[in-house]
């Protein structure tokens, strides 16, 4: 089996330019994330920032202000998650079956 190493890296150097892109375009990515039945709703970057946090203020109230705390928790890690996820999908498409290289850091 031969190979060729300027084909090697030239595929290499396209894929790293494609990772570089992916992540450019999920840093401008948001998704947003709801519970306690869409009480609390939760915004996310691809940079795994909370950019928005919108509470129905019929759950503000003072006695109660562990289940909203507990609610907005929920909202934001499954935000996270659900961020993490489509990020993941989104690089397994430009680094697909990649072995694990130490010092390359490919996603996936």
């Amino acid at each position: 089996m031969s190979f060729n190493m300027q084909d090697i890296l030239r595929k290499f150097q396209e894929m790293q330019a494609d990772v570089k892109r992916v992540q450019e375009e999920l840093a401008n990515k948001t998704l947003t994330a709801e519970a306690g039945g869409g009480m609390v709703k939760a915004t996310v970057n691809g940079k795994h920032e909370v950019v928005k946090l919108d509470i129905d203020p019929a759950c503000i109230v003072a006695s109660e202000k562990e289940v909203l705390e507990d609610i907005v928790i929920a909202a934001v890690n499954k935000a996270m998650r659900e961020m993490a996820e489509a990020a993941a999908a989104e690089m397994q498409k430009v680094t697909p079956q990649m072995p694990n290289i130490p010092g390359l850091n490919f996603p996936g």
